[in-house]
C-alpha cells in the first residue's frame, strides 16, 4: 500500500489589534503530484527509508490554521475516519532555506541501489530493500534486509549493487517535483516574511 502527501501553502498578514490570521494560498496537490518517498523521508520522516534527519516531522497541527485547512481536515476526517491521517506536521519558508542540502543521511539507505551496465557505464537503475538475485549470491533469506556499510558492493551479472549514504539534496533535487511548492513558497515570503509562511501536510495510507 502506499503512501500519499496533501496540504496546503499557509501565509499570515498581521492585523491591526489581532493576532495575525493565517490564509490558505495553495493546495499542495496543485504543485506537486506525488513528492517521492525520498522527500517524504528528507522532509517529514515519513518513509525514511534513507535514514535522513527529517527537518519537520510529527509536529502535529500548527497553531491559528486557516479555516481553509480546518474545513478540508474535517472534510477528511468524515471520509477517512479518525485513522485515516496521519504524521501532521508543518514546515516554514525561513526553516527550508535554512537546511543544509548537502547534509548527510545519517545513516546508509536502507535499500540497496541497484546499476546496470550500459556500454562501458554503469547507471542507476533503482533501489530495493530485498532483491531475490541478490539475496542469493550473498546468502540472505527470503524477505531478510540487512544494513550494510557505505561503499558496499557486488557486482552480479550485468547489475552493480552498491550501499550509499544519500544527501538532502539528492532526495529533494533542484529540478524536481518540489520546485513548484518552494518557488511558491519563496514568491509569497517576498511580500510576507521568511516565517510567515509555511507548508502544512498530513499522509493518508
Amino acid at each position: 500500500m502506499g503512501t500519499d502527501i496533501s496540504g496546503f501553502i499557509e501565509y499570515r498578514e498581521p492585523q491591526a489589534d489581532q493576532q495575525p490570521i493565517w490564509h490558505a494560498a495553495n493546495d499542495l496537490n496543485s504543485l506537486c503530484e506525488e513528492g517521492g518517498y525520498d522527500a517524504f523521508g528528507c522532509l517529514f520522516g515519513v518513509r525514511n527509508y534513507a535514514n535522513f534527519r527529517p527537518l519537520a516531522a510529527c509536529r502535529g497541527l500548527p497553531a491559528g490554521i486557516s479555516t481553509t485547512v480546518s474545513a478540508r481536515l474535517a472534510q477528511l476526517s468524515e471520509w477517512y475516519g479518525e485513522d485515516g491521517l496521519h504524521s501532521t506536521t508543518w514546515i516554514t519558508w525561513a526553516e527550508v532555506k535554512a537546511a543544509d542540502w548537502d547534509e548527510l543521511a545519517e545513516r546508509p539507505d536502507s535499500r540497496l541501489h541497484e546499476y546496470r551496465r550500459f556500454s562501458n557505464e554503469f547507471r542507476m537503475t533503482g533501489k530495493a530493500s530485498w532483491n531475490p538475485e541478490f539475496a542469493e549470491a550473498v546468502g540472505l533469506e527470503r524477505g531478510e534486509c540487512r544494513e550494510w556499510p557505505e561503499g558496499s558492493e557486488w557486482l552480479i551479472g550485468d547489475t552493480l549493487y552498491r550501499s550509499v549514504t544519500m544527501r538532502r539534496r539528492e532526495a529533494v533535487t533542484e529540478s524536481g517535483e518540489w520546485q513548484p511548492v518552494w518557488e511558491t513558497m519563496r514568491a509569497l515570503a517576498a511580500q510576507h516574511g521568511d516565517d510567515n509562511v509555511r507548508l502544512v501536510v498530513w499522509f493518508d495510507d
